[in-house]
């Protein structure tokens, strides 16, 4: 249990300086840790319908949009959603595309309730590089953390 209660005070550390109301924000590496080792811990992934389909999933994730595709406006739904798929006092890992909309669903569902709510930084593609392109520099894809790369679950 050290282990995972020195990165959960890392992550916490991290955004001290902010003005964040979530529990704290983790790299993908640490997240996929504090993912398989704290129990009942969930990881929710907060991009599109369409991220998900054309880039790739992350098996066993928690899927609920935070912005709707096409369009990209708020899913009004997602903290009915979320209650539905996850207990408030379970330890959330909110992952998107780049971090930032992960962030503001942490913060949402901190805000409703959610007691133990943390961002994962950089995402699942990272951000974009010298050439705008993401899944480069930085990510879960990037890091080597498992994945699947269409909807028929092949692993990538």
């Amino acid at each position: 249990m050290g282990a995972l209660n020195d990165l959960l005070r890392l992550a916490h550390e991290r955004i001290q300086d902010t003005n964040s109301s979530y529990a704290g924000a983790l790299t993908p590496a640490e997240a996929h840790r504090v993912w398989q080792s704290a129990p009942g811990a969930k990881l929710v992934d907060v991009r599109t319908r369409a991220e998900l389909t054309f880039v790739g999933r992350i098996p066993g994730a928690v899927e609920i949009e935070w912005l709707h595709y096409p369009g990209g406006g708020q899913n009004p739904y997602f903290l009915r959603q979320l209650s539905a798929e996850v207990d408030r006092e379970a330890l959330l890992l909110f992952i998107c595309r780049s971090g930032h909309y992960s962030g503001l669903a942490a913060t949402a569902a901190t805000e409703h309730g959610f007691t133990a709510c943390y961002n994962v930084l950089e995402g699942f593609e990272g951000e974009l590089d010298a050439n705008r392109q993401r899944g480069k520099i930085g990510g879960w894809r990037f890091a080597g953390l498992p994945w699947v790369s269409d909807a028929n679950g092949r692993m990538a």
